[in-house]
């Protein structure tokens, strides 16, 4: 699915991947099968991709709902209003009833190894957001421990990586270090349970918002889509990883004579079903079920 009407409800936004409806008192999110790489929306869709991160984000929104509250209410289609009941075949499995909340400024990574933007960074600073690491790194080697690399959220163009005093500027200090303590917390449980399952978590993003003046988890967590996701038993420091992440796509564009502007290339087919067996494997190993719709 690349996109969805529901002229019963207003739509408040559109993102890359999700659309957001107003549903009475509460928001609809949609996770839509559309991918972005260097943040731009590609023409092709991944097919089960949005059910994917849909059903994967509240397998973690409950695992972790001890560690940090979160804005989810429901995933199941039957707890949802009458009205949406006509969108049944396109909404069950993909979608889920939020509460609404005010979302930070600021998009929270964290870091466990060298990879991605990070590593370029590396490469040429020797720190990444202002945070000195060791020399002598390679490529994807794991680091001395998590570190939080927080970054602008960017209506459109690029995120900007920037440091935790930028980010205290951005939304109080307070704040901003209750964010990175809780993203930490969130990583190294996330990733424990991973590694038991046989996948690395490289890094990852999240979101959070301001339900009155509790601090929530919102969007996703611990996706492919926010993460990078690597086969335990694969992993091979000193250059790039095989991957279950959309990772795998952003290889593909890399060799390809492209600006990084819109509009993206069109992706052939044998990686759009490549990139749709990582996102069914990775849901598959970390959530031990099948794909739901």
């Amino acid at each position: 699915m690349k996109t969805i009407a529901i002229p019963e409800l207003k739509k408040v936004a559109q993102g890359k991947v999700r659309e957001i409806f107003e549903v009475e008192d509460r928001l609809l999110l949609v996770a839509t099968d559309r991918l972005s790489a260097f943040d731009v929306v590609l023409p092709d869709t991944i097919p089960h991709k949005g059910a994917v991160l849909n059903q994967i984000s509240a397998f973690w929104f409950e695992k972790t709902g001890n560690t940090v509250p979160n804005h989810l209410v429901s995933c199941d289609f039957d707890d949802f209003p009458e009205v949406l009941r006509p969108y049944r075949s396109r909404l069950q499995g993909r979608s889920m009833l939020v509460r609404r909340c005010r979302p930070l400024p600021i998009e929270c990574v964290v870091r466990g190894y060298l990879a991605g933007s990070g590593w370029k960074e590396y490469r040429q600073k020797g720190s990444i957001s202002g945070i000195p690491l060791p020399s002598g790194l390679r490529e994807a080697d794991k680091l001395p421990q998590p570190i939080f690399t927080p970054s602008t959220k960017a209506a459109r163009g690029h995120d900007e990586n920037i440091s935790q005093a930028r980010a205290q500027e951005l939304v109080g200090e307070e704040l901003a270090n209750k964010a990175r303590d809780i993203s930490l917390r969130l990583y190294q449980e996330g990733s424990l349970y991973a590694r038991r399952k046989g996948i690395i978590i490289c890094d990852t993003k999240f979101e959070f918002g301001l339900e009155g003046d509790r601090l929530i988890l919102i969007d996703e967590a611990l996706t492919p889509d926010s993460s990078r996701f690597w086969p335990a038993g694969k992993y091979r420091p000193g250059g790039s990883q095989p991957s279950f992440d959309k990772q795998f796509v952003r290889d593909y564009l890399e060799t390809l004579d492209w600006n990084k502007q819109a509009p993206g290339p069109k992706l052939p087919e044998e990686v759009i079903e490549a990139t749709s067996r990582r996102y069914l494997e990775a849901f598959r190993i970390l959530t031990g079920r099948e794909l739901e719709g």
